[in-house]
C-alpha cells in the first residue's frame, strides 16, 4: 500500500532590477495549518534564473515526496517545463539557437518535478 502524499501549495516569484542586475526569488510553501516563507538572492542575475530558482528550493525545501501545487507569474517557467523541456531533453539540452538558456537550473527543476506530482498553475 502506497503512502498518502502530503499536499502542498506553493507560490513563488523571483526578478531583478535591472535585468540583468541584482536579483531576488521568494516562495511560500503551505500545507494545512503549516506556512513556511523562504528566500535568497544574487548579486548578478536575470529575471528568468531568479524565476527559476524560487521553484527549485520551493520543492527542494520539501523533505518527503509531495503533492504539489505550484503557483508562478512566469510564463516561462511554466511553459518551459510543461511545453519545451521536454524537446530540450530529448536534443541533449540544445535548441536551434544553440545551447538552452538557464540549464543547470532546468536541470535541477528537473529533478524535483520528477521526486514531486507537480500541477503548475499560472497566475
Amino acid at each position: 500500500m502506497t503512502a498518502k502524499k502530503h499536499r502542498v501549495i506553493v507560490y513563488t516569484d523571483g526578478g531583478c532590477v535591472p535585468n540583468p542586475g541584482v536579483g531576488a526569488w521568494a516562495a511560500v510553501l503551505m500545507s494545512g495549518e503549516n506556512r513556511r516563507e523562504i528566500s535568497g538572492g544574487e548579486a548578478v542575475t536575470t529575471n528568468n534564473r531568479m524565476e527559476l530558482t524560487a521553484a527549485c528550493e520551493a520543492l527542494e525545501a520539501l523533505k518527503t515526496a509531495c503533492e504539489v501545487t505550484l503557483h508562478t507569474d512566469s510564463e516561462y517557467m511554466k511553459r518551459g517545463y510543461t511545453e519545451w523541456l521536454p524537446k530540450w531533453k530529448k536534443n541533449g539540452w540544445k535548441t536551434r539557437a544553440g545551447k538552452v538558456k538557464n540549464d543547470d537550473l532546468w536541470k535541477r527543476l528537473d529533478e524535483q518535478v520528477q521526486r514531486h506530482q507537480v500541477r503548475w498553475e499560472w497566475v
